[in-house]
């Protein structure tokens, strides 16, 4: 998968945290670039980076697949590779393990996000899933990533249903997971998603780090959280 890409933010000193945005269908890497820089200020050693999707449509943006009636989840399949390398290819790029990246999607870029992880497990550390959704609900689900789910209840678009059983299934197969539901919000990021998002990233301590502390392992100090 061959993707345009524009650098949010690159720090001075070596990178402590990778964020990665991921935009809607027929928008592009420098209106998603936008939101990236709320991350900036919370995460000033963060290498934040917005990944263009890679497919043009016919009104000049760009897209992750396709999709159609019959066959949304192959559509998924056919780019998921190449979807999972460009994040490899980041984290090596950045020096960051996986545990401190964070996935952060809006719309179809949320999903892409949401079905990579559920296909290569501990990807990464975070995904953030601004309006998104599974193509299908996950058949297991572990707790090497912390899934963020922000979904407006006016979303006429990706209906927040879509939020609630993704929650619900997570939580029955033993996953972590957050919902947080925003007010009158259709399909879209406003400031109060945002603002739940830096909250989520700050101060929601991954569940992995109770299971290392009960098994008797010691975690990690690397994870996209700052706990003050």
């Amino acid at each position: 998968m061959k993707n345009n890409h524009v650098v949010v933010h690159n720090p001075s000193l070596p990178a402590t945290q990778l964020f990665l945005l991921y935009h809607a269908a027929g928008d592009n890497p420098v209106a998603m670039g936008e939101i990236g820089r709320w991350f900036v200020g919370a995460f000033p050693r963060a290498l934040v980076v917005s990944i263009g999707g890679p497919e043009q449509d016919a009104d000049g943006g760009s897209r992750w697949y396709n999709p159609s009636a019959d066959r949304p989840s192959q559509d998924v399949a056919e780019v998921m590779d190449g979807f999972i390398a460009s994040v490899r290819h980041w984290q090596q790029q950045s020096g960051v393990k996986a545990d401190a990246t964070a996935l952060i999607g809006f719309s179809q870029g949320a999903t892409m996000a949401l079905e990579a992880v559920k296909v290569q497990g501990g990807l990464a550390g975070r995904v953030v899933a601004f309006s998104g959704r599974y193509e299908t609900l996950p058949q297991q689900a572990g707790t090497r990533t912390t899934i963020h789910l922000i979904h407006g209840d006016n979303d006429t678009v990706l209906p927040l249903t879509h939020a609630l059983d993704a929650e619900e299934r997570l939580t029955a197969l033993g996953g972590d997971v957050t919902l947080d539901i925003v007010d009158d919000l259709p399909h879209a990021i406003d400031d109060r998603a945002m603002q739940l998002a830096l909250e989520r990233l700050q101060f929601t301590v991954p569940r992995r780090y109770f299971d290392e502390a009960f098994s008797g392992s010691k975690p990690g100090d690397d994870d996209v959280i700052t706990l003050i």
